[in-house]
């Protein structure tokens, strides 16, 4: 399924979570009403209804594909809804919201509506990986609360830990013709806080600044504070964030906080994530993604390369990397290969792995229409990595990097 004019590579299969297979069947071999039967079958299509007559009197069918496939998103109150809440033009392009994201957000809109013993909505997390649209999940939960009769006056606030992650997030609403104000200082933030700014987006820290005012809180239960990567900013694992996420929900104390993540999480964080925000609202797990072709499968194998360079490993590796290599291919890769006494320890230690890889890729991978990436430990070392690479000539390969930031080579960072 798709919008109308969508490329077909953008296609996406439909996973339906709820229907039984009981009500497929029902809904495939359901007896037209006589009005029914003459609207459908009128016009050019009325010479069909003989055929389709006697195919009903030999009994119920088996239930198809095709039929699962209509009756998850064509019966009327679903479609309606996908045209309504989970439709949206992204900088002019029509998307639809794809099966993760539909019962992600329903799942969060009926969270939402449940109160605790306190008188504040419930939140959750949404755990979806790397892939799956968390902005565009977040645009169409925006538009979603905003529609619900239920709540009344709904103000939302996304808030990040990254300037980027700030003004990307931003752009994405925008261009879905829904227009956040961006908070460029903390006072800023709690003037938008004081005037009941509909829609917000600002960087966690701003909050202190925001609380520092001696500002009384907001005690209103119908703003949503939508977090991004939520594992790192909100609990205590992280730095100072831990202490920013417990400013904001001080001057938001009656807030519903609701948590976005892509990211695998250790034991530790996932819990204290999902004890921060009240629970796993939905998840989409990455061998989801990769079987329904929204994200490509990532292989990784770990690579032991000696790198106490002494004459009986050189040998023996050598030996190793070598087999398959015709004599004069041997030859050429052992004159490359001598030349490593002349390299500092650094140095040796970067031709060993840059050989290993180069040949493991050769050997395994060329050809396929797989990539590979190596993660440097330093711009440096990525520079002389793709030098090494270059000088070998079996592979071909290109450096990415981040520009340079105050942080540049601190280790502990």
């Amino acid at each position: 399924y798709a919008t109308v004019g969508t490329p077909r590579k953008f296609w996406h299969a439909w996973r339906d979570e709820g229907d039984t297979e009981e009500e497929v069947a029902r809904a495939a071999n359901r007896t037209l009403t006589n009005q029914e039967s003459e609207m459908v079958f009128s016009g050019s299509f009325a010479s069909a209804r003989r055929f389709f007559k006697d195919l009903q009197a030999g009994g119920a069918r088996a239930v198809t594909e095709q039929d699962r496939t209509i009756h998850a998103l064509c019966r009327p109150e679903r479609l309606l809804d996908l045209v309504r809440r989970f439709t949206v033009f992204d900088g002019g392009v029509r998307k639809i919201a794809r099966h993760q994201q539909f019962f992600g957000i329903k799942l969060a809109v009926e969270r939402v509506k449940q109160f605790d013993m306190a008188r504040t909505r419930k939140g959750g997390v949404i755990w979806h990986t790397q892939g799956s649209g968390k902005s565009l999940t977040m645009v169409m939960l925006g538009r979603a609360l905003a529609l619900d009769k239920a709540i009344p006056n709904p103000r939302i606030i996304i808030v990040t830990d990254r300037d980027d992650l700030d003004k990307q997030i931003k752009g994405t609403f925008k261009s879905c013709d829904m227009d956040p104000v961006r908070a460029t200082s903390g006072s800023h933030l709690l003037s938008m806080i004081r005037a009941k700014t509909p829609l917000v987006t600002t960087l966690i820290n701003k909050f202190d600044t925001a609380l520092r005012s001696g500002e009384t809180p907001d005690e209103d239960p119908n703003i949503f504070v939508l977090i991004d990567e939520s594992h790192r900013s909100q609990t205590g694992t992280h730095g100072g964030y831990g202490q920013l996420a417990v400013k904001m929900r001080r001057l938001l104390p009656r807030a519903c906080y609701l948590g976005f993540t892509g990211t695998p999480l250790l034991k530790n964080d996932k819990r204290n994530t999902f004890t921060t925000f009240g629970g796993l609202i939905h998840h989409y797990k990455i061998d989801e993604a990769v079987a329904d072709g929204a994200v490509v499968p990532l292989l990784y194998e770990g690579r032991l390369v000696d790198q106490q360079i002494t004459g009986g490993v050189i040998d023996a590796w050598f030996d190793k990397i070598s087999e398959g290599l015709t004599d004069e291919q041997k030859a050429d890769l052992k004159r490359k290969f001598s030349r490593m006494d002349a390299l500092s320890k650094t140095g040796q230690a970067i031709r060993a792995k840059a050989f290993d890889i180069s040949e493991h890729y050769r050997q395994h991978w060329q050809d396929t229409g797989f990539k590979a990436q190596l993660v440097a430990p330093s711009k440096a070392a990525a520079v002389r990595f793709k030098e090494v690479l270059d000088e070998i000539g079996h592979v071909t390969s290109e450096i990415i990097m981040s520009p340079p930031d105050e942080n540049e080579g601190n280790d502990d960072v």
